[in-house]
């Protein structure tokens, strides 16, 4: 499950364009099977996006339904009434963060079985990072960046060199790159972001760029008109794109910044605010600092805590356990053997060296009993 049809629509051509290296494939709209070797049956996989035709969503429904889709991928559409995947085993949200809570549970539930979880993101949110800490999930790290790709220059460029900046970012329009413009880079309203992103775009496409393409894309946009501005810059038709973040969580400005430096051409990342707001000039210092997601993910944990791990807020509400970081793995893998060990030898947790765990263990079932009676 993928947050936009442009992202969901890229997976899926990555996805036939690996089948096609076998014989004989077979494609129809949305959906490809091809034989794979050691399979005796047909390998089959398809898309679903809101914007699939009725008769072609029909088919690939009760595919899916029916057991004969082994792969489906898709956008927010998977999740729709309708949709039946009994025999789900994997569940795959590619850029988590910009689905909530509850969105994601809904896919995982969409099953018989609980299936197992694989969740990506460049920057995960602090709820999620928590529950790592918690020895709730595994963490996977790709350190490495791919073969080809730059290191991108971040750089905070202060209110009296905004104007070299829009001179700089026209330079590189001008040797046939493009630019993103993201607003505001701080704030967390969905209504403040799109007024600002409104306002951005009206002065910079009638004042500072009037002789430039300059598009504008924000979360209250209808669906299919944000996928139609995301390919418009995707296919080079626009040179600026005025943004926000489109789902305002996590510092995923990061997320913005990993869609430069991609090709052969050096790129670069300015950072500007009007904010003096310590918390503010925190993240963006944060920012220009590294460009490791986790490690911005991590000091996202500590600005804005974890959220409610039983609920559905995903930062704001901060625990009573603060041992470990992310990236004290040796010391959650053996905190999580010791806790095993212990359960198995004291599984009531009776022998009074454990009952300051026996008291936590206490804390939280009664916080989880209210949860699940509100």
């Amino acid at each position: 499950m993928a947050p936009t049809e442009v992202l969901a629509e890229q997976h899926f051509r990555t996805v036939r364009g690996l089948l096609n290296e076998f014989e004989n494939p077979v494609q129809q709209d949305n959906v490809i099977t091809v034989y794979l070797p050691n399979m005796r049956r047909p390998f089959t996989a398809g898309l679903l996006t809101g914007s699939t035709r009725a008769r072609v969503r029909k088919e690939v429904l009760r595919m899916a339904s029916e057991g004969h889709m082994d792969l489906l991928v898709g956008t927010h559409a998977l999740i729709q009434e309708g949709v039946e995947i009994p025999n789900l085993a994997l569940a795959i949200m590619d850029e988590q963060h910009r689905f909530g809570v509850a969105q994601r549970s809904t896919l995982r539930n969409q099953g018989e079985e609980q299936p197992h979880s694989l969740m990506m993101s460049a920057t995960p949110i602090p709820r999620t990072l928590q529950l790592t800490l918690y020895g709730d999930l595994d963490v996977s790290l790709i350190e490495e960046l791919p073969p080809g790709r730059q290191e991108i220059l971040t750089r905070i460029v202060p209110e009296d060199k905004r104007q070299a900046a829009y001179s700089f970012v026209r330079q590189q329009v001008a040797a046939g790159r493009q630019a993103f413009i993201i607003c505001p880079l701080v704030e967390e309203s969905d209504k403040l972001d799109v007024k600002a992103a409104v306002d951005e775009h009206k002065r910079l496409s009638g004042e500072v760029f009037a002789d430039l393409r300059v598009g504008l894309l924000h979360g209250r946009m209808p669906g299919r008109e944000k996928d139609r501005v995301m390919r418009q810059f995707r296919d080079a038709d626009l040179d600026i794109l005025v943004a926000t973040a489109v789902v305002e969580v996590g510092i995923d400005l990061h997320q913005f910044r990993g869609r430069v430096g991609r090709g052969e051409y050096k790129s670069y990342c300015l950072l500007m605010s009007e904010s003096e707001s310590e918390r503010a000039l925190e993240r963006l210092a944060a920012l220009e600092s590294t460009r490791d997601g986790f490690q911005l993910a991590q000091i996202d944990l500590q600005i804005r805590h974890e959220g409610d791990i039983f609920g559905t807020s995903q930062s704001g509400e901060q625990t009573a356990l603060r041992i470990a970081n992310l990236f004290d793995q040796d010391l959650m893998a053996l905190a999580r053997r010791e806790a095993a060990n212990i359960m198995e030898a004291d599984p009531e947790l009776t022998d009074p060296r454990h009952a300051g765990v026996a008291e936590e263990r206490d804390r939280f079932l009664t916080r989880a009993e209210q949860h699940i009676g509100d």
